[in-house]
């Protein structure tokens, strides 16, 4: 029975000595044990359950040393994964089903601000006052289906500081494949949505800029519009007043001419509302849109400035087209753009003839096509990847904003934006637009 005692001699040393000292106990054990029964009474002349006895005593001594010297290597090794988690720069949680935190790694604590003594046992979400993207319920769905989901949330820290998360849930699942906890590993990406945040005001301030710069090279064409609408205003006031200054009156004449003042009013209206629009930081607004009619509008702003250079216009419009999706202002203000780049770049040429066709149609099976050709000096083919970069100029005084953002708007509308060479001379710029084909084509 003594010798049963060393068992837990050896089972004790293990909890404070090295594997390698765990055997030597265990040997010093083994040692006593022998000695012991050679010295007893019995030993002279041993009886068979004594000798069976130290046997037995001797092989519990060997399984114990030998369980608790495998269970130091585990905790050894468990011990030298927690390290490596702990030299990363990510945020590593670990937790049960229920969300409750069983493992904090170091950067956690470095970037939260609670130690993992403080975090342990403590309900994540509560303690980090976590807002999810999507339903938390959404989120254990996905889990459990697929054992993992990514999102981004949005926590806070100890001092109450609100930070942006890239989060990655992984699921672990116990022999039986049912779920057992869960691994988090989260990094900071505050900066990078301000930045964002940033780049899209940014963005939105400079093609503001671009469209007042557009407005300015169109005033007169602007003001030839509303001028024309005002004529037929006075033209048909004047004949109002003559039909009721007669005796007797005309008064169904006079009605129609009162008729037709109110439908020139409202067409003056509409030139301004455009032209506000095109002025103001306003946010995008997609609707259904009529890509030709959206063409003969932009082309009506720009004719007294087509008109003034000496621009020859041509249209090759496509009835029947099916409308598209988008922001009226911003199709707008690309057509306006290459429109505009057209003219510059046939303004230089002291001699040909300055022609600008402006086509639609479609590009293939999905998209249309709004395509601007002139017949200028044309392109540099070592240029033409440039063309569409951000502050890249061939215009003299140009700031080289105008085709950086309309590829962004065409991009923003899901189509895509291209230049190439013209036949014989001049450029070609061409746009898509994703078409909506179940909507019935326009009238």
């Amino acid at each position: 029975m003594v010798a049963m005692l060393y068992v837990a001699v050896v089972l004790a040393s293990s909890s404070f000595c090295k594997p390698r000292e765990v055997w030597l106990v265990f040997l010093g054990c083994v040692g006593l044990t022998v000695l012991s029964y050679l010295i007893s009474p019995n030993s002279i002349s041993p009886q068979r359950d004594t000798l069976l006895n130290t046997a037995l005593s001797i092989t519990a001594m060997a399984l114990t040393a030998f369980l608790a010297t495998r269970y130091q290597s585990t905790v050894e090794s468990v011990r030298e994964q927690a390290k490596l988690l702990d030299l990363t720069h990510d945020c590593i949680i670990a937790g049960d089903m229920n969300n409750v935190i069983t493992y904090w790694n170091r950067s956690a604590e470095a970037f939260y601000g609670w130690t993992a003594a403080q975090a342990v046992g403590k309900l994540s979400r509560e303690l980090l006052s976590t807002t999810f993207p999507i339903p938390l319920d959404a989120i254990k769905a996905e889990l459990l289906s697929t054992d993992r989901w990514e999102g981004e949330v949005v926590r806070r820290k100890r001092d109450g500081t609100p930070v942006i998360q890239a989060c990655r849930w992984s699921l672990k699942r116990d022999e039986r494949g049912r779920p057992a906890g869960l691994l988090e590993t989260s990094n900071d990406i505050t900066a990078r949505r301000q930045a964002q945040e940033a780049l899209r005001e940014a963005q939105e301030d400079l093609a503001r800029v671009n469209r007042v710069m557009l407005l300015s090279e169109l005033t007169s064409s602007i003001a030839h519009e509303v001028k024309q609408p005002l004529a037929a205003i006075a033209a048909s006031t004047s004949a109002a007043t003559q039909w009721l200054a007669t005796d007797p009156p005309h008064v169904d004449e006079a009605n129609t001419a009162l008729g037709r003042i109110l439908r020139d009013c409202q067409r003056a209206s509409e030139i301004i509302s455009r032209v506000s629009a095109l002025a103001k930081k306003e946010a995008p607004h997609k609707d259904l849109l009529d890509i030709d009619s959206t063409i003969l509008e932009v082309i009506a702003m720009a004719d007294d400035v087509l008109q003034k250079n000496k621009v020859i216009l041509r249209t090759g419009l496509s009835p029947g087209l099916p409308v598209v999706t988008a922001d009226r202002v911003q199709i707008q203000q690309v057509i306006l753009n290459l429109i505009s780049n057209a003219v510059e770049a046939m303004k230089e040429q002291a001699d040909g003839q300055r022609e600008l066709t402006v086509n639609s149609g479609w590009d293939d099976e999905t998209d249309l096509f709004v395509e601007v050709r002139d017949t200028g000096a044309g392109l540099d083919p070592d240029h033409v990847d440039q063309l569409f970069e951000a502050f890249h100029t061939t215009k003299s005084g140009g700031m080289g904003l105008g085709l950086a953002i309309s590829r962004s708007i065409v991009k923003a509308h899901g189509g895509r934006i291209w230049a190439a060479p013209n036949q014989p001379c001049g450029a070609v710029f061409r746009f898509t637009l994703p078409a909506r084909w179940d909507i019935p084509a326009a009238a």
